[in-house]
């Protein structure tokens, strides 16, 4: 995200050297904001239903794109409340944390992913964020070169299981970090 004016006095922003490194800074010394582009915490949830593993396509991805429920943390709650609340908003299940399985970098969208395996239980019924959804046994499940594809594979190599990797779409894929 990039910002051209100050959110406080509306002054044009100018880039200055702090904590070093380039960031955008209010230059009016009363004012002084500084823009830290601090990443922004998410929760990713790998459910488990009925001993199997439930990963949902949005209907913003490219068809056979499918991947882990995640979501923002909301103002004055916990990623472990977070993560459920995201689990019961998306596809109507009852969840409960079982474990973090890892904090993972997703630069591209300078986001930091906080990952729990969430045992769910209830009926599937997708809301208007997803358009499909798949419930694999966890030795079906494939990971991918991202971060909530890093937290699938650990999760499922923790249980034994030796997961194939796939490719993102290359629409997908052009918009990733190196790092991922």
């Amino acid at each position: 995200m990039s910002f051209r004016y100050c959110p406080c006095c509306a002054r044009p922003l100018a880039r200055a050297e702090l904590g070093e490194r380039p960031r955008l800074c209010c230059p009016d010394p009363d004012c002084g904001h500084v823009f830290w582009n601090n990443p922004t915490p998410v929760v990713g949830a790998v459910v488990e239903l009925d001993r199997r593993i439930v990963l949902a396509r949005n209907v913003t991805w490219p068809d056979g794109m499918f991947g882990l429920i995640t979501g923002f943390l909301e103002a004055g709650e916990s990623p472990e409340e977070g993560v459920v609340r995201e689990v019961k908003e998306e596809l109507d299940l009852d969840g409960a944390v079982r474990e973090l399985i890892g904090i993972y970098p997703f630069y591209t969208k300078n986001q930091i992913l906080i990952c729990y395996h969430v045992e769910a239980q209830g009926r599937i019924r997708l809301n208007e964020e997803l358009a499909e959804y798949q419930h694999l046994e966890p030795e079906a499940v494939r990971y991918w070169p991202s971060s909530t594809g890093w937290a699938m594979k650990a999760w499922l190599e923790a249980r034994g299981h030796h997961p194939e990797r796939i490719e993102l779409p290359a629409a997908i894929r052009t918009g990733l970090d190196p790092r991922d």
